[in-house]
């Protein structure tokens, strides 16, 4: 999907999309933004992950002591 789209943008499209970037955030500010893009793509793809390994690890059902133990706390 990443290559359709850069497939249709141009450098000359990517140079106007960062030139308006800069008009309007000013040189100081788009690190800032970039950094805080980044972590919330880090974050996307570490709930991605996250929820995928939950559906392929297969289910622990706890050990008859640790049922008994429970059972016996609750009492």
């Amino acid at each position: 999907m990443n290559t359709v789209i850069l497939g249709i943008v141009g450098w000359q499209e990517l140079l106007v999309i960062g030139l308006i970037l800069l008009l309007f955030f000013g040189g100081t500010k788009i690190p800032e933004l970039m950094r805080s893009l980044g972590r919330g793509v880090k974050e996307f793809k570490e709930g991605m992950n996250e929820v995928t390994n939950m559906d392929t690890e297969p289910k622990k059902e706890p050990k008859r002591e640790e049922v008994k133990e429970d059972s016996k706390e609750e009492k």
